[in-house]
């Protein structure tokens, strides 16, 4: 894989497209660590303050380009991220700080980082899916799981602007998931994969949530004893 992204690289070009089944290669791309796992099509808000994160989002705003953002670990960033776009700014202060909401776009994997600016940047490629979608039985395990897990919570599910493609990712990342469930999930290149594992992950969490929905019932609904 490597060898081929080297000719892409000699053309020069930002963004150089490469084969179907290996993806896009950016040179680059500007990375925002995160203690979070953005998933495609999910929203991103964010409250921009660090000197060096404010630089970043400048260029990106002038240039109407997107960021990385890639889950901080121990020993530096994980090697797969997902490309953010700034959908508004909510507010902008005079010190320079600001308030924005990204979405999810696209999934990468990190080739190789460079620290020459104050923030961090790499080289990326693109991560494409594999062709097929995911078996209506497992879809509507995992609505179904989703569902319930709203109501034991007392939201609502709302998926008529959902991409089926990124049902997976949006069941999950409305969701505040395992973090270590996330990053494998943002590694899955099949949806039919990502949702199986989502409708398992939620049912497995299920029981544990109705417990929790009936102890606060039993307290009053408000946490305290009647």
């Amino acid at each position: 894989m490597v060898t081929s992204l080297k000719s892409c690289r000699t053309i020069g070009q930002p963004a150089a497209r490469c084969a179907p089944d290996i993806g896009e290669f950016l040179a680059l791309l500007s990375l925002f660590p995160l203690e979070v796992v953005l998933l495609p099509g999910t929203p991103l808000p964010l409250h921009i303050f660090e000197p060096r994160y404010k630089e970043m989002i400048g260029e990106c705003r002038a240039n109407n380009a997107p960021f990385g953002v890639v889950r901080a670990v121990e020993e530096g960033v994980a090697e797969i991220g997902c490309t953010a776009e700034i959908v508004s700014v909510t507010k902008e202060y005079p010190d320079g700080r600001l308030d924005l909401v990204a979405e999810g776009r696209k999934r990468f994997e990190v080739l190789e980082l460079n620290r020459e600016r104050s923030f961090l940047r790499a080289d990326v490629l693109i991560v494409p899916d594999e062709q097929g979608s995911a078996a209506p039985e497992d879809r509507a395990r995992a609505i179904q799981a989703h569902l319930e897990i709203l109501s034991l919570a007392g939201a609502v599910q709302d998926l008529s602007a959902s991409d089926p493609s990124l049902l997976s990712f949006y069941l999950a990342g409305s969701l505040p998931l395992d973090l270590d469930f996330k990053q494998r999930l943002l590694a899955m290149r099949s949806e039919s994969e990502r949702i199986q594992a989502v409708a398992t992950y939620l049912e497995t969490i299920l029981p544990n949530l109705r417990r929790a929905a009936k102890t606060r019932q039993k307290a009053g609904g408000n946490g305290h004893a009647g």
